[in-house]
């Protein structure tokens, strides 16, 4: 067949964090082979997908919950070390395991239409014509950062959850922490807990939901369930993290009883030297730290025009309607490491009993 690409192959999986890997494994268990079978385009330099950008000071035992990968579990139980160092190293153990075809560093900026039944994947340097896809490309390449009036003119420093070193390098500096998420408490109590003489001002747009114990398995089943109703119409999905609430840890009841996580309303707009309300009061800020979440990383797939008119990709299952050689995975309700991993089987089963007569079963 002459597609004009440099490769071809009967799967391209996009992304090689929690659901790109899940998806490549089970690609490799329904018997796609190496290269001619499948391959994995991956942009980060080395293993670990979003996680080794996380920043240094989150602990393992800190973070919202780390599902093993199919196959191999992750054995670490050392809740001190940091979460972007233990995840590294078990994505790169995985890709070893398994001997998975990742090829890094890859950036792909298209994915488009070829010729017959092949999509196009575009690098800056090589083309993969493909009989489907996979795109497992997360959000962190996205973050959101909210517009505000006066934005422009603050002198202080604006950072992103994305941009946070960890809590030194604010001391005598007054934080003004933006979102009602776990990442926004993390950092709030980190902050007050490096006991450091930085203060912090918490700002939300709606009051904060906290949750006593653990999460029952109804909460996390409503949650992905509000979020399939939104990708399933057609609408732009929240991350099934931000609908679930947030839980009373022992950290987060201290930083509470110590007022660190006493709650403001959205302010109105923002000065050169803080942040001003509607009731005409104000707060002076050296630093506003945005942990305002991150959207679907999807703009490479903007050829395909696939996009529903409120901005979401409209999904069935982990297919997009508008495109069924297109499979998205850790998007919308599969956005967590287990969703992510169930997504990946699933988008191998549909891909498998569509395009390639193989006998073994995933």
């Amino acid at each position: 067949m002459g597609t004009g690409a440099d490769h071809e192959t009967d799967v391209v999986v996009i992304g090689a964090g929690q659901a790109g890997l899940s998806a490549a494994h089970f690609l490799r268990r329904a018997g796609f082979a190496n290269g001619s079978g499948f391959v994995v385009l991956d942009h980060g330099k080395r293993a670990g997908g979003a996680w080794q950008y996380r920043w240094p000071t989150l602990r393992l035992g800190r973070v919202h919950g780390i599902h093993d990968l199919p196959g191999l579990e992750l054995e670490e139980r050392d809740g001190e070390r940091p979460a972007s160092e233990v995840v590294s190293e078990y994505f790169d153990r995985y890709e070893r395991a398994f001997d998975l075809p990742v090829r890094r560093p890859v950036d792909v900026l298209a994915v488009r239409y070829g010729e017959g039944e092949r999509l196009l994947v575009d690098s800056a340097t090589e083309t993969w014509a493909a009989r489907a896809v996979i795109n497992a490309t997360g959000t962190w390449d996205r973050p959101f950062w909210p517009y505000y009036p006066g934005q422009e003119t603050f002198a202080g420093r604006q950072l992103h959850t994305a941009d946070y070193p960890g809590p030194t390098g604010f001391e005598g500096e007054h934080v003004v922490v933006v979102g009602g998420g776990t990442s926004a408490v993390q950092l709030l109590t980190e902050i007050a807990e490096a006991g450091r003489p930085a203060s912090t001002t918490w700002v939300t747009r709606r009051p904060p939901v906290f949750h006593e114990g653990s999460f029952t398995p109804e909460h996390g089943r409503a949650a992905v369930a509000r979020v399939e109703r939104a990708v399933s119409a057609g609408r732009p999905p929240g991350s099934v993290v931000s609908v679930t609430g947030l839980t009373l840890t022992p950290e987060v009841e201290r930083a509470r009883a110590a007022g660190v996580l006493e709650r403001r309303p959205m302010f109105e707009r923002i000065t050169p030297h803080g942040v001003a309300w509607a009731d005409g009061s104000t707060q002076r800020a050296d630093v506003i730290l945005w942990a305002t979440g991150f959207r679907a990383a999807v703009d490479h797939l903007a050829p395909l025009h696939i996009r529903e008119p409120g901005g979401g990709i409209r999904m069935d299952g982990t297919r997009a309607v508008a495109e069924p050689r297109l499979h998205l995975v850790g998007y919308g309700p599969s956005a967590s490491t287990i969703g992510a991993t169930r997504a990946g089987r699933a988008a191998v089963r549909e891909i498998r009993n569509t395009i390639v007569d193989v006998q073994e079963l995933v």
